[in-house]
């Protein structure tokens, strides 16, 4: 805990970065959020991008990107009509007769502002319920207070993390990314909750201890086992990260950094900050 100053700096710059680019370049948001439609369609070899982007171009549909996987297609656009959607189709076989498709998938901008706001809500009323669970369940309201705070420390930091990669990598944030996020705050206050009980524990064995040492005892004391246990998932979620698909690449990626942010909050947040809260108490 004597490194807490420099735990607090650290944290501070990765803040800053996170909102540095959400104000500066903002997000790429998926049709879950914007709205348009997803097209996956399959294609023989010979087809190249250039034929499906002049099809849309002849039918004046705004395209948003097409990606390749193999031979197959994922293709993102406005949101298209069935009349609309059974022109292209035609195109399409002139250049493919046994074209397959896939999945199609289409959402108004509307649905995506509804699915914004309850992720809001979500967030909000999962951090109201923690804060009142931990605080009752640990008679201190500073430790329902740091928790809270270092959860919303890992979100910042996972929120600004796509930020970058949407504008470096093409990241778009789409329903997995919520459930990403959600799933970090789940994450992250676990292995807070962890510590804070060690804590109490040995607050009741010592209670002229100080909380300076009390704490250092209780991070030596659980952080090989949340290290240990964050590595099993870090290791599953690299393998998904490198080995698995396009379709589920990002959500592992946004696991990855919730899971690293949580683990490392537990221990270089949520405890500094009740030493913060602390300080002036006897």
């Amino acid at each position: 805990m004597k490194y807490r100053p420099l735990f607090f700096i650290f944290s501070l710059s990765l803040i800053l970065i996170s909102v540095f680019s959400i104000i500066k370049w903002g997000f790429v948001p998926s049709v879950d959020f914007a709205g348009g439609t997803v097209w996956e369609i399959k294609l023989k070899d010979t087809v190249n991008k250039s034929q499906i982007e002049k099809i849309y171009l002849d039918q004046e549909i705004s395209l948003t990107s097409i990606s390749t996987n193999g031979n197959s297609y994922l293709i993102k656009s406005e949101t298209i009509s069935p009349e609309i959607k059974a022109n292209i189709e035609n195109s399409i076989k002139k250049i493919d007769p046994n074209y397959q498709e896939q999945k199609f998938e289409s959402l108004g901008p509307s649905l995506g502002k509804e699915l914004i706001i309850k992720t809001v809500f979500a967030i909000i009323l999962s951090s109201i319920s923690l804060l009142f669970f931990i605080a009752r369940r640990f008679r201190e309201p500073t430790f329902g207070i740091s928790a809270i705070l270092a959860m919303f420390h890992d979100t910042i930091i996972l929120i600004g993390s796509f930020s970058l990669f949407g504008h470096f990598f093409g990241a778009e944030l789409d329903a997995l990314f919520v459930t990403a996020l959600l799933t970090t705050l789940s994450a992250s206050v676990h292995d807070t909750v962890v510590t804070f009980d060690r804590i109490r524990e040995l607050k009741r064995r010592n209670y002229r201890q100080n909380w300076v040492e009390l704490s250092n005892q209780a991070v030596m004391e659980t952080i090989v086992r949340s290290v240990n246990n964050s590595m099993t998932i870090i290791f599953m979620l690299l393998a998904l990260v490198i080995l698995g698909g396009s379709a589920t690449r990002w959500f592992s990626t946004a696991l990855l950094v919730g899971v690293i942010a949580g683990t490392y909050s537990s221990t270089a947040v949520a405890i500094p900050l009740v030493l913060f809260f602390k300080r002036k108490e006897k």
